[in-house]
């Protein structure tokens, strides 16, 4: 066994590093299960699911930035939920008649801003009280089928509807805008690059938007491939822009400062990435629904790795994260799943 063990590290290390490897982690099952331990800190990072109340459908996630609780919308439920990673527990929290939550992100204020497409509306979420404060989009906006959000540097709210809108909202003053999309359907994920820039992508549209934070107005950015389906985007340390491409299987990234796109095609015969995350160490993180997996990319050598979700038919709908872990909602099978890369 001895004269065997190198070669199995050797193995492990090239399955790291490998340019389209299959990585499993090895997930723990923590159930109801309050003594269940995080995994020790590993070069090959490790999954973990926690079950949430069935039939929550839970779409987006957010743990909250300095380690504690996190949050998720329960979007057949309508409602706001919140797990506890040491004990697996959850507790939800109502937001109202007709809520069907979509989005969720914790605001500067350490609050949850959820954008809600059955309240039409924006919502935001005490923690310590769990007072429900809504915001209405203004009237004749129309039913604006409310996706994502985002805060600037400045603490503006800025979200997307894939009716044809994109927004902002006021949190000191509660005041919210809308303004009418380029070519119309398809605003879906967006994000606020460290520069201040905030980008969106367009899903029916094919492309990505960057937003004039003064007027409020959006201009067109394409990708080379026609068609690919631009879903979600998000920022690197650099300001360069990731996108996850639904149709074409591909994650691009657009670098402002050169105007310049580069595309890749993810492993796999059928790739779906739907959701796109850029860690701390300026990795970039994917949910393939191809794969039933989450999929990193390292931009340095051009590699992937792909780490097969535990159960079948997941459906990563979002990805968000904190230092040393990666966060995701099992829509289809009612669980978060997190991956722990430390």
């Amino acid at each position: 066994m001895r004269s065997f063990y190198p070669f199995l590290l050797l193995f492990a290390s090239l399955l790291e590093c490998g340019s389209q490897s299959r990585q499993a982690g090895a997930p723990t099952q923590p159930g109801t299960d309050s003594q269940s331990e995080v995994p020790a800190p590993s070069t090959v990072p490790a999954l973990q699911e926690y079950p949430v109340p069935a039939g929550s459908h839970p779409h987006d996630v957010a743990p909250s930035p300095t380690g504690g609780p996190v949050w998720y919308t329960a979007q057949r439920s309508g409602e706001l939920g919140r797990l506890d990673p040491a004990t697996g527990q959850t507790r939800h929290i109502p937001l109202g008649e007709g809520s069907v939550p979509h989005g969720v992100i914790i605001g500067p204020d350490g609050m949850p801003w959820i954008t809600d497409s059955g309240l039409n509306a924006l919502v935001r979420v005490d923690p310590q009280t769990e007072e429900v404060r809504v915001f209405p989009l203004p009237a004749g906006a129309g039913n604006a089928n409310l996706n994502t959000a985002t805060f600037d540097r400045e603490g503006v709210l800025w979200f997307t509807g894939q009716n044809g809108i994109h927004g902002r909202l006021d949190p000191a003053t509660g005041q919210v805008e809308v303004s009418r999309a380029p070519r119309g359907r398809g605003p879906y994920g967006i994000a606020t690059a460290p520069g201040g820039a905030v980008y969106y992508a367009s899903l029916a549209g094919s492309f990505i938007a960057r937003i004039d934070l003064e007027s409020g107005a959006a201009a067109v950015l394409e990708p080379p491939t026609p068609g690919q389906g631009a879903r979600r985007v998000w920022a690197d340390s650099q300001d360069r822009i990731w996108v996850s491409e639904w149709n074409s299987g591909q994650v691009a990234v657009y670098d402002p400062a050169s105007e310049e796109w580069r595309e890749w095609r993810l492993p796999g015969d059928q790739p779906k990435p739907y959701a796109v995350y850029v860690d701390e160490e300026d990795m970039v993180w994917l949910s393939d629904f191809g794969a039933n997996a989450l999929v990193r990319f390292d931009p340095a050598p051009e590699a992937f790795a792909v780490f097969q979700l535990p159960s079948s038919g997941a459906s990563v709908r979002q990805l968000l994260g904190r230092p040393g872990e990666v966060w995701g909602a099992e829509s289809g099978v009612d669980k978060l799943v997190v991956l722990r890369t430390r």
